[in-house]
């Protein structure tokens, strides 16, 4: 044991040694020092780096994976936007064949509808022209009627009328019989006179001739259709036909009256049996059911007007509400063919303005039918 203490004692244990608490100058175990100190302060350094690393990674497929998200929302939206477009180019093709089809049928119905008005204006004169056929073969007839009962009373026994007893004739000479020529000729004339009315009469065929200067000037004007009246086609028209078709009595209801045509404003409406003027206008000033309003002059008003959304109505007369009609079947018809609602050859529609423009020249002239 005295043995293994010395052996202790000779041989230090080579745990460690011990420094000394004041180094001396010629130690350099500082150097060991620092690089102790330099290698704990690179952990932490490099325990960051990893961390940022880390980070770093996870942001980038953070990046990656909300990229890839978008992309694919991106390509969705772009896909819906596709078919959206799709039936929006099929809904626009299939309102614009509604469109079409719509114009067709208005434009369709505009001309069967002028058709019938043609159509019953033709039945209407040929039922006018029976009728006065019906009254002359009527005047006629009592003209027979008469001339008989004048025979009848001229016939009596002592000088028997020999028209009305053919018996006596033939046992008479020739000669007595031209004593009664007088008799004879009136009955002669008579039966001319019902052979004639009896007789049909010839129809009139109604020529026509295209004015080269008015279908110049209503060509021009279907080129590119306007309601100002500063172009020659209605220029002409307002100072032949509208201006004095609507130039009543009275100057200041007139312009009102021509102004709410043009406007397309004016209503005209008939008179109830027991019309009551609506307004706060006077009634010298809306005429009555028996005084017109335009012309101021006593006559039997069956319809009044209404200027826009005045609400006071005026009693036309006959005459002054064939004279507006005139002129708003005029308007009307232009502004169709401004629309573009009728389809009809250049020709056709200057004689169709023709035939209006000769209403408006009638009617201004006091003629208008009897229904009226």
């Amino acid at each position: 044991s005295q043995v293994s203490l010395e052996e202790e004692s000779q041989n230090p244990p080579a745990v460690g040694h011990w420094k000394p608490l004041m180094p001396s100058k010629g130690d350099k175990e500082e150097p060991e020092g620092g690089c102790q100190d330099a290698g704990g302060v690179d952990q932490p350094q490099s325990t960051e780096q990893l961390n940022v690393s880390r980070l770093r990674s996870s942001s980038v497929e953070i990046r990656e994976k909300g990229s890839e998200f978008l992309r694919d929302e991106l390509h969705k939206a772009q896909k819906e936007l596709k078919l959206k477009d799709k039936e929006c180019e099929r809904l626009s093709k299939v309102r614009e064949q509604l469109e079409q089809e719509l114009e067709e049928l208005t434009a369709s119905l505009f001309e069967e509808a002028h058709k019938m008005v043609r159509e019953a204006n033709t039945k209407q004169a040929a039922a006018e022209k029976q009728l006065r056929e019906a009254r002359g073969k009527i005047d006629m007839l009592q003209a027979e009627v008469t001339a008989l009962k004048t025979l009848v009373i001229t016939s009596t026994p002592s000088s028997p009328n020999r028209e009305l007893h053919p018996q006596l004739q033939s046992s008479s000479k020739g000669g007595f019989r031209k004593g009664h020529g007088r008799n004879k000729s009136t009955s002669s004339a008579m039966v001319s006179a019902a052979s004639q009315s009896m007789a049909p009469e010839p129809v009139s065929r109604e020529c026509k001739e295209v004015d080269s200067i008015l279908f110049a000037e209503f060509q021009a004007w279907k080129e590119s259709p306007t309601l100002d009246k500063s172009c020659s086609f209605l220029d002409r028209i307002y100072r032949e036909d509208v201006g004095p078709c609507l130039d009543f009595t009275k100057q200041e209801l007139s312009e009102l009256v021509r102004a709410a045509v043009e406007q397309n404003t004016l209503t005209i409406e008939p008179v109830a049996s027991q019309a009551v003027l609506v307004g706060k206008v006077a009634t010298e000033e809306c005429g009555g059911p028996k005084k017109c309003a335009l012309s101021g002059l006593p006559r039997t008003c069956k319809h009044r007007i209404m200027l826009g959304d005045s609400g006071n109505y005026y009693y036309i007369s006959p005459s002054c509400r064939a004279r507006i009609t005139a002129v708003c079947n005029f308007f009307t018809y232009i502004r169709y063919i401004q629309q573009g609602l009728v389809r009809q050859d250049v020709e056709l529609m200057y004689w169709e303005v023709m035939r209006l423009r000769r209403e408006m020249s009638l009617a201004k002239l006091g003629f208008y039918p009897s229904e009226m």
